[in-house]
């Protein structure tokens, strides 16, 4: 699987044998917003077609879009392992978030 970005909006992109398209559904969204397309221009237009949809039907029904992430989350960990992953992002020379989003960024490239 792959991604795609539109504005602040991913997509996860597969490809469906059966019907011959490549097919993308926004992934930083609860709100169904789903796209198709038999190219990559083509997937890209479909993307922002359906986004810009996505928020006109909003404003329609008077409904606040969802925003994508905002780029913040709590991580509870217990404290041993905070003093371990702090003593990991010194010892990298880097701030506890800045080792924390780049070690995230990593593994999730890696999935």
């Amino acid at each position: 699987m792959t991604s795609m970005r539109h504005e602040d909006y991913v997509a996860a992109i597969d490809y469906d044998e059966e019907l011959g398209l490549f097919v993308g559904h926004v992934v930083n969204l609860s709100s169904p917003v789903t796209f198709m397309g038999g190219s990559a221009e083509e997937l890209r237009r479909e993307f922002a077609v359906s986004v810009e949809t996505y928020l006109a039907v909003c404003r329609e029904r008077g409904l606040t879009p969802e925003k994508p992430y905002s780029g913040r989350f709590n991580v509870r960990i217990d404290p041993a392992a905070h003093r371990q992953v702090a003593a990991a992002a010194a010892k990298a020379g880097k701030s506890l978030n800045a080792w924390a989003a780049e070690t995230l960024i990593k593994a999730a490239d890696a999935a």
